[in-house]
């Protein structure tokens, strides 16, 4: 076996500094925690974009001219919305919402209450109420009343880490439904960005103790040492908790998809514990088992240092991303594996042997359905080569065509771009936002940004040309409201009993809109639509159906189409510029990024892998062949859930890059033991062999390992998560079949060779 005298040297250095590295660590450590607690946990959707993005820029720009409060509706279901007993309660509901801290209700009945102080929640009020709320389309359009609900908006501002509190309050208030009353609705961006932010903060403690689980229970079933379970564990807790605390140094927060960077921290490093520790048991006789140890760490220290570099790089190419978290979590991870290298060769070998780990030589480790594995597995691949390199190719073309379609034959892999996607089917939110839109309205809100020169947003002219715009919107196919200063006018009108109708006569316009900027003093849902600061600003709200980017361009031309329609020639729109902006845009704009981010991410990722094979191993057509295990798996995987009816989303999308980062480790040890077994002048038969014996059984385990930690991801409530993990599980399940079969026979192809009494 090829000796590296300089690197033992190393080796040895490190053991006899045992004592000193583990004090520098166990300073460390706590530091490393107490950073990893003070990340925060976001989920809301500007941490879905780089801050550098033109829509995100404009839509910040937009908020700071009018500063978003959030937003929550609360609809009582009913057979008879109108009957007194559900007015009754609505009322209830309303006071008892009044008194959470910084909320605010609004309601039909509110409105209604205001112009008739008296009102009782009778028979004969209740008629009127109903001949009011139904006598326009002004509140059935803004969600307040339908046929079988009435609406009340609860609305507040306060930071994410309030937010929690008001929304828990909020629900209180809403009880239960009395009678009258079927159910009580709850729907609202903040539920699903508080629930998503509850879920992405705590998936680390539902995973880590399963996975905790399962590496005591390998360890102890592999290596049957508790001595060795120690120095495992501890090796990589520090490791775990250097990788997390990084990421407060790096400025970054727990998002929808940075949980996935302690998994994939801890799932490589003990890959990597799990390769060291497999060649350390491996001891010949006749051999000090110090003298083995600085052998061992040596021979591991080339294939374990390039699948670093090579990880390191996959993850680093997440940067190409324009969703935020991906970007965050691929730069993140790449940090953690960097440190999870140091830890496993300092502290691990420094563990060793304070702790005596034991080697083959004293308890032997349990391979023996592994050895009768692996002493068939070369005549095997030999005999059936062509087909298995055949299959993992057709395979792999069939996946490709599942992932990016084939033109004009088979589409592309559906995009989940919808919030819906990110919560869980099986709670009272995700059924509450599914009746909303079958029985309300679309979910997604356009901002239609007017600007104006300053002054001009309050003229009369400006605001009759607006109110025809906005006319014109709620006419567009798929809008079921749009909310403008005009809006407020006509409620006013509609409740002074000449109708829900501006006039168009510029005198009675002029004269219905006079007194705009009294109203903008007193009423403060009006400063919400014109800016009171320059009087330059206004803004429609638009609600439609649709969540991908190209329905959002198709809203945003049909906009401006109806903007030049209703405003052509009219000299108080000239100068006046329209941008559309808000989140569901941003949204929109995340969904048209996952595929660019696979494709561009997981080319970077292959391109760089195979870099780092060929100045390790040298040999091109070798080294594309070492790629086929991860590919296949990959595209097989994608494969799977084209079959399936299963979509992208912004984890599933991290497949490609996670799968081929983590599995490369497992060719580059399977290439490197081969290399060395033909340095040594045996022939390709005998190398396998050797390269099955030495590496193979690690590749087994750390295949086992990586796999259980991400369907540890399975019991997540967060669905792209607990998607990514069993997903994920099954590719790495697929590359280890690749492993030892496509790959085995690639090679046989390569080396023309056959097995020894083959062909005699």
């Amino acid at each position: 076996m090829e000796r590296h005298p300089f690197l033992e040297r190393i080796f040895r250095r490190i053991v006899a500094l045992r004592l000193p590295i583990l004090a520098v660590y166990a300073v460390l450590l706590p530091i490393a925690v107490a950073l990893a607690l003070r990340i925060p946990s976001e989920g809301a959707i500007d941490r879905l974009i780089v801050p550098s993005d033109p829509d995100f820029v404009a839509t910040r720009a937009f908020q700071k001219v009018f500063p978003e409060g959030q937003v929550v509706l609360l609809l009582l279901e009913s057979d008879d919305p109108w009957s007194p007993e559900v007015l009754r309660q609505a009322m209830a509901l309303e006071e008892r919402l009044s008194k959470v801290p910084g909320v605010h209700p609004v309601s039909a009945l509110d409105i209604f209450r205001r112009v008739h102080p008296g009102f009782q929640p009778d028979a004969a009020s209740a008629a009127a109420f109903e001949k009011f709320a139904t006598g326009t389309d002004i509140l059935r359009r803004q969600g307040l009343v339908g046929d079988r609900f009435l609406g009340v908006v609860a609305g507040f501002s306060a930071p994410p880490r309030e937010r929690a509190g008001i929304l828990a309050g909020i629900e209180k208030a809403a009880g239960q439904p009395g009678p009258g009353v079927l159910a009580i609705r709850k729907v609202g961006a903040p539920f699903v960005e508080a629930w998503i932010e509850h879920e992405s903060g705590s998936a680390s403690a539902r995973y880590f103790p399963l996975f905790g689980i399962f590496v005591v229970v390998i360890a102890l079933f592999l290596y049957r040492s508790w001595r060795t379970l120690l120095a495992v564990l501890l090796a990589l807790g520090t490791a775990v908790a250097m990788g997390v605390g990084a990421g407060s140094l790096l400025g970054f927060s727990f998002t929808v998809v940075s949980a996935l960077v302690p998994l994939t921290v801890m799932v490589t490093t003990l890959a990597t514990l799990v390769y060291l520790q497999s060649r350390f048991v491996d001891q010949p006789e006749g051999t000090d088992v110090d003298a083995h140890q600085a052998f061992a760490l040596a021979n591991k220290f080339l294939p374990v240092t390039a699948s670093t570099v090579a990880a390191f790089l996959g993850f680093g190419a997440l940067a190409v991303s324009r969703i935020l978290p991906v970007r965050e979590m691929g730069l993140w991870t790449a940090v953690g594996l960097a440190l999870g290298w140091i830890v496993a060769f300092t502290l691990f070998p420094a563990l060793q042997k304070i702790l005596r780990t034991p080697t083959g030589r004293t308890v032997a480790i349990r391979t023996r359905f592994y050895d009768r594995l692996a002493e068939v597995l070369p005549v095997f691949t030999w005999r059936f080569r062509w087909a298995l390199v055949a299959g993992a190719l057709v395979v792999s073309a069939a996946g490709a065509v599942g992932l990016f379609g084939l033109r004009g034959v088979v589409a592309p892999m559906q995009v989940g771009v919808d919030s819906l996607d990110y919560v869980d089917p099986s709670l009272d939110i995700h059924r509450d936002m599914v009746w909303f839109r079958k029985n309300v309205a679309g979910l997604n809100v356009a901002r239609v940004w007017i600007r104006t020169p300053p002054g001009v947003a309050v003229e009369p002219e400006f605001l009759r040309g607006l109110d025809r715009f906005s006319t014109a919107v709620e006419a567009l196919p798929r809008v079921s409201g749009a909310v403008g200063p005009s809006t407020f006018l006509r409620m006013r009108r509609y409740l002074s009993g000449q109708g829900d109708r501006l006039p168009q006569d510029p005198a009675a316009f002029e004269a219905a809109a006079a007194d705009v900027e009294q109203l903008l003093l007193t009423e403060p849902e009006l400063r919400a639509f014109l800016d009171v600061g320059t009087l330059a600003n206004a803004q429609i709200t638009v609600v439609f159906e649709g969540v991908e980017e190209k329905e959002f361009h198709e809203l945003i031309a049909e906009l401006r189409r109806a903007l030049d329609e209703a405003t052509r020639g009219d000299p108080a729109f000239r100068g006046v510029e329209m941008q559309v902006v808000g989140e569901s845009l941003l949204q929109s704009k995340v969904g048209a990024s996952l595929v660019p981010t696979l494709t561009e991410s997981f080319a970077l990722t292959a391109g760089l892998i195979f870099l780092a094979f060929l100045f390790v191993f040298r040999s091109p057509s070798a080294r594309l062949m070492a790629m086929i295990p991860s590919v296949f798996a990959i595209l097989a995987t994608f494969l799977g859930m084209r079959v399936l009816g299963a979509s992208l989303n912004v984890a599933t999308i991290l497949i490609a890059t996670t799968v081929l980062g983590t599995t490369e480790n497992d060719q580059i040890h399977f290439f490197y033991h081969l290399q060395e077994g033909r340095h040594e002048g045996r022939n390709f038969e005998q190398s396998l062999r050797y390269t099955l014996r030495v590496s193979g059984r690690a590749i087994v385990f750390a295949t086992l390992i990586n796999a259980a930690g991400f369907l540890a991801l399975s019991v997540s409530n967060f669905p792209p998560l607990r998607q990514f993990g069993v997903i994920t599980s099954g590719a790495f399940l697929l590359s280890m079949v690749a492993d030892f079969t496509a790959l085995p026979a690639s090679l046989w192809l390569l080396s023309r060779e056959k097995p020894a009494g083959i062909g005699k």
